[in-house]
């Protein structure tokens, strides 16, 4: 499908001289982003938020599963798990310890594009949180004890994905649109891949792409910019080379032929887990808004067609949802149900149903309404949370290029027309779908994704 996308002038780090500060953005509510970059290459970004008592911190680094090759399928998350076993001055227990002895959160994710090592903490405790976080960031040891620990730990954490029937639609619908591309690969390996990862692989990983030019330090909250500046650039002090730029955002391989079809996983389950799909809009699609809408009144809620469809009037399932995801060059958008097996054809049935009569006649100026109030109210609540307003302006540093003030935010949205959602419904759902059922089903024959 064709891609209509829309930049914002953000000026990107590369084009900012290497030891200056920048005012990225002033809200209206007083927060201001502010980012330094620091010779090396790493770049610091904060936002300062008036009137809270939490900060939240974290280091981003620009590379998660999709940067793994299939044999090295899991690296990135293993390397999550390895950062916490310990660095030269703190052990495991150190580094838990000493941000819950404050009462902060310490926690760390990896998904395909990036992996993000945070903490939040009452504004005091900044300074710990900067200190622990950048430690493990730079100087984790690896060692091929702790490897083999976390082995075990990871499979085991495979063995309850495994377990999840939810989750392993997800997964094999993934696999069933993209393949052996790295988006198809799972982001926490397979039990060879991790059977098979050994200590000098993954500290090789670690040292291409955990650099300071690779790197975005974030931090929202009641904070003070060239205080958090001062003290992480005493933290990366040992590692800032002096001569490296900001690294450049990737360009992705996107998936030269998108799967589709039918996947069967075949368990015995008391319930039928199935994740029908077509391919979505990367993130940085101008319609991106417009497909915001559609899948709030999709299934984005309580309210929602599939919700009401399915579970208020025919209670076929507990669980219904959709779901839009968008990355540097493609997306996902779908639906999710799982219902007894018994009624699963029925299930699916609906769920065809539904979308084309979204893309037949398009949606109501009540469901529109609903949809941008979801949109609006989501984005707004969301930066209640410190956490929340870190992780927006490291995945704009980091991943999409693009800062937007919320009241520009709110403007995309309440700019989106029926006929906007008319018109991506029209394209995401002319495409040949993916559908992924798990249950105790033996072929894949008996089920059609086709609309």
């Amino acid at each position: 499908m064709t891609n209509a996308r829309s930049r914002v002038g953000y000026l990107p780090a590369r084009d900012q001289r290497p030891g200056t500060t920048r005012t990225m953005l002033t809200e209206g509510d007083g927060s201001v982003v502010k980012r330094t970059v620091l010779p090396g290459g790493l770049r610091v970004i904060t936002e300062h938020v008036p009137g809270v008592r939490s900060a939240s911190f974290g280091v981003w680094a620009g590379v998660g599963s999709r940067d793994e090759t299939p044999a090295m399928a899991g690296s990135a998350h293993f390397l999550e798990h390895l950062l916490f076993k310990g660095t030269p001055t703190r052990e495991a227990l150190d580094i838990a310890a000493a941000i819950e002895a404050v009462g902060g959160d310490l926690n760390a994710f990896t998904t395909k594009e990036y992996t993000c090592y945070y903490a939040r903490v009452l504004d005091t405790d900044l300074p710990l949180a900067i200190d622990i976080i950048s430690d493990i960031a730079t100087n984790a040891l690896i060692r091929t004890a702790d490897v083999e620990q976390e082995r075990h730990v990871i499979l085991e954490e495979i063995s309850m994905r495994d377990d999840d029937q939810a989750d392993s639609a997800h997964e094999l619908f993934a696999e069933a649109m993209f393949g052996d591309h790295d988006l198809g690969r799972p982001i926490l390996g397979t039990v060879d891949t991790i059977r098979a990862a050994r200590t000098a692989s993954i500290r090789r990983f670690y040292a291409k792409h955990y650099t300071p030019e690779k790197l975005v330090v974030a931090a929202a909250g009641n904070v003070d910019h060239a205080a958090v500046v001062r003290r992480v650039r005493r933290a990366f002090a040992h590692v800032l080379d002096g001569t490296s730029l900001p690294a450049e955002r990737r360009a992705m391989r996107t998936a030269s032929s998108i799967g589709h079809g039918t996947r069967v996983l075949t368990r015995r389950t008391e319930q039928a887990h199935m994740v029908w799909g077509v391919p979505g809009l990367p993130r940085d699609d101008a319609r991106k808004y417009a497909v915001g809408v559609l899948n709030a009144v999709l299934g984005g809620g309580m309210s929602s067609r599939l919700f009401q469809e399915v579970r208020e009037k025919r209670g076929m399932a507990y669980s219904v949802y959709s779901f839009m995801q968008g990355f540097a060059d493609c997306g996902q958008v779908g639906v999710y149900v799982g219902s007894q097996p018994s009624k699963i054809d029925d299930v699916i049935a609906v769920v065809k149903d539904t979308i084309r009569s979204v893309v037949a006649d398009g949606i109501t100026d009540e469901e529109l309404a609903r949809g941008k109030g979801q949109l609006k109210g989501g984005l707004v609540l969301g930066l209640e949370d410190t956490g929340a307003r870190m992780t927006r302006i490291a995945k704009a540093e980091l991943v999409t290029g693009e800062l937007l003030g919320v009241d520009e935010t709110l403007a995309r949205i309440e700019a989106v027309t029926r006929d906007d959602v008319a018109a991506v419904a029209a394209e995401l759902f002319g495409q040949h779908p993916t559908l992924a059922v798990v249950g105790p089903f033996k072929s894949p024959k008996r089920f059609d994704p086709s609309l």
